[in-house]
C-alpha cells in the first residue's frame, strides 16, 4: 500500500455514516493503518438513493457540462478498479427518442471527447482500461443494422456490441427513435455486491470498529486538544467515543451533523425512487437502455436496468415515477438540514402505501413499454429501491461533489454519485497527511513531502478490495442483504459478471 506506518496505528478517524462515501473512506484509512471507528444507524452498510450505474462519462446526463463528464469517467474507472467484483459488466444503449428535441449528434460530440479523454487515462495506466479498448467506447447503429439485427438468433449470453444489440432490435418500436442509436461501454454497478464487498472487507480489519445500528446523538470538538467527543446510541446502549478527526458522511442527513457543530452550508436533498419489474420472457441478454427526455416533465428520461432471471429497474425522470412532488427541498438560513416532508421521510423508512408502490411501478413499465411495447406484460417484481440525495449548494444539476473543510479536523463527504467515493477518501487523506496525521512509509520524521498519495487519474491509489475475497462470499452476504431488504435475491447478482 502506498502509504503505510506503524505511526498512523497512533491516529483515530471517526466516521459518521455507512453509505457509499463512509465505507470507501473506512476502507481506504483502515487499509493504510489508521483506527477507524464507522457509525451507521442502519443494520448494514450502503443503503440509501437506488445505485445502478458505473457514470462512466455522465451518459445519462446531458444537462450537465463536459467537464463533470470527464470527472465522472475518471472517477468511475477508479470505482470498477476497486470494487471490481461489483461492477455489472454489460453495456448501455443511448436512444433519443423522435419527440425529444435533442440529437444523437449531440451526444456523439460529447462521447469523442470521452473517448480520448479515456485512451488518455489507458496510455498513463493500462489497468485504467476497465471499459474495454477506448476505440471500441461506444459504437453507433444506423436503422438498417439494427433491422439486420433483428433477424439473428438471440444469444443467452452476449459478447460482441452485435450481439448486446438483438434483443433490444427485436422489441424496440424503432418508429420511436432518432438515428444512430449508440451503444456506450457504460456498465452497471450492483449496490448489493457492493454492501457485501465493503462489509465484508471491513469485518476483516484489524483497524476498523465497525458499528451499525448507532445513531450520533452529539458531537463536541475538545478545544484544548482539538480532539472530538462523539456521542452515540449503539444498539440501544450509549457510548462515547473520542477519536482525532471527524467525518461527516452522513448522506441526505449531512446537516444535522453540521447543526451540531454550528456550521450552517448551502445544500440541498432530494427523494427519489426506482421500481422493480418481473418481464420472465426476457433473461440474462439485455444491455442497459437509457431512452432520453427532459426531466421533470412527462417525458422525462427513462432508464431500464437488467437483472439476472428477468428482473429489471425502472427509472423514469417523471413526476408520476422517479421524481415527487416537492421531493427537492433546500437547506434554511438557521439549519444545515433540508427538512424533506414527513411523507417522504416515511417513505424513507420503508413506510410505503402499497397502493403507490402498485400504481408508480405500473406507471414506469407503461413508459418502457412506449418504447418496447412487448415490456407491457412486465409485472410488478419488488418494493422500490429509493432514497434522498445530498446535492451541495444549490446547483440542483450538480453531480460531481466531493469534500469540504470548514472547520478543524473535520471533513464533510457529500457525494452525489457512488463513483466519487473513492476520489473523496483520497481528499480526506491527503488531507490528514498535511495535518500530519498520517504519514509516508519513506519517511520516518512524519514529514509531508510527496504527500500527493493519488495522481489526477487515481491510479495510484487504486488497489482492488476484492481481491482477498471470494465469489461465494460476496454472492452469498449480497443475497443476504437483498432478501434482508425484501428485495428478490436475484438483484444480487449480475447479468454478465465476465464480459470483459
Amino acid at each position: 500500500m502506498f502509504y503505510q506506518n506503524s505511526e498512523n496505528s497512533n491516529v483515530c478517524v471517526g466516521i459518521i455514516g455507512g453509505g457509499i462515501g463512509g465505507a470507501t473512506i473506512a476502507l481506504r484509512l483502515s487499509e493504510l493503518g489508521v483506527n477507524v471507528v464507522l457509525l451507521e444507524k442502519e443494520t448494514s452498510l450502503i443503503n440509501g438513493p437506488p445505485m445502478c450505474h458505473l457514470h462512466a462519462g455522465g451518459n445519462l446526463y446531458r444537462e450537465i457540462s463536459d467537464q463533470q463528464c470527464i470527472e465522472l469517467l475518471k472517477q468511475s474507472i477508479s470505482t470498477a478498479r476497486l470494487y471490481r467484483d461489483a461492477i455489472d459488466y454489460r453495456p448501455t444503449i443511448v436512444a433519443v427518442p423522435l419527440q425529444d428535441n435533442g440529437q444523437p449528434s449531440d451526444v456523439i460530440k460529447r462521447l469523442k471527447v470521452l473517448q480520448q479523454e479515456y485512451a488518455k487515462l489507458i496510455a498513463f495506466d493500462p489497468l485504467n482500461q476497465v471499459l474495454g479498448p477506448a476505440s471500441q467506447y461506444f459504437t453507433l447503429y444506423e436503422r438498417q443494422d439494427i433491422e439486420k439485427l433483428a433477424q439473428l438468433v438471440t444469444p443467452k449470453h452476449p459478447e460482441t456490441s452485435d450481439e448486446w444489440m438483438i434483443s433490444f432490435a427485436k422489441n424496440a418500436d424503432l418508429n420511436q427513435l432518432k438515428f444512430p442509436l449508440i451503444l456506450v461501454q457504460e456498465f452497471g454497478i450492483n449496490v448489493f455486491r457492493l454492501a457485501a464487498i465493503a462489509s465484508l472487507t471491513l469485518e476483516k480489519s484489524d483497524n476498523c470498529r465497525l458499528l451499525t445500528n448507532s445513531y450520533v446523538t452529539s458531537v463536541i470538538q475538545n478545544k484544548t486538544s482539538n480532539k472530538w467527543i462523539v456521542e452515540a446510541k449503539c444498539s440501544e446502549k450509549d457510548e462515547t467515543f473520542e477519536v482525532d478527526y471527524l467525518i461527516n458522511a452522513c448522506g441526505f442527513q449531512t446537516g444535522t451533523i453540521d447543526n451540531m457543530i454550528g456550521l450552517l452550508p448551502k445544500r440541498m436533498v432530494e427523494f427519489k425512487a426506482a421500481y422493480v419489474s418481473y418481464w420472465p420472457s426476457e433473461q440474462n441478454n439485455w444491455p442497459e437502455i437509457v431512452f432520453y427526455g427532459e426531466r421533470g416533465t412527462k417525458n422525462g428520461m427513462t432508464q431500464l436496468t437488467p437483472y439476472p432471471n428477468g428482473y429489471f429497474q425502472i427509472h423514469a425522470m417523471t413526476p408520476d415515477v422517479t421524481l415527487f412532488e416537492d421531493g427537492l427541498v433546500s437547506s434554511e438560513l438557521e439549519s444545515a438540514q433540508p427538512q424533506l416532508d414527513k411523507k417522504y421521510l416515511a417513505k424513507v423508512n420503508n413506510q410505503w402505501d402499497p397502493q403507490i408502490v402498485k400504481t408508480r411501478t405500473a406507471k414506469a413499465i407503461d413508459k418502457v413499454a412506449g418504447f418496447i411495447p412487448s415490456f407491457g406484460n412486465a409485472t410488478l417484481g419488488g418494493p422500490p429501491m429509493f432514497g434522498a440525495q445530498q446535492i451541495p449548494g444549490a446547483d440542483a444539476t450538480l453531480r460531481v461533489a466531493n469534500v469540504s473543510f470548514e472547520y478543524d479536523n473535520y471533513a464533510r463527504c457529500e457525494i452525489v454519485k457512488a463513483s466519487s467515493a473513492l476520489p473523496a477518501a483520497d481528499t480526506i487523506i491527503n488531507n490528514l497527511v498535511e495535518h500530519g496525521m498520517l504519514f509516508n512509509n519513506s519517511t520516518s520524521d512524519g514529514s509531508t513531502s510527496n504527500n500527493n498519495i493519488s495522481d489526477t487519474n487515481g491510479s495510484e491509489s487504486t488497489v482492488s478490495v476484492t481481491y482477498r475475497l471470494t465469489e461465494l462470499e460476496i454472492s452469498l452476504r449480497a443475497e443476504y442483504l437483498a432478501l434482508d431488504r425484501n428485495f428478490p435475491k436475484d438483484l444480487a447478482g449480475r447479468t454478465n459478471p465476465n464480459f470483459i
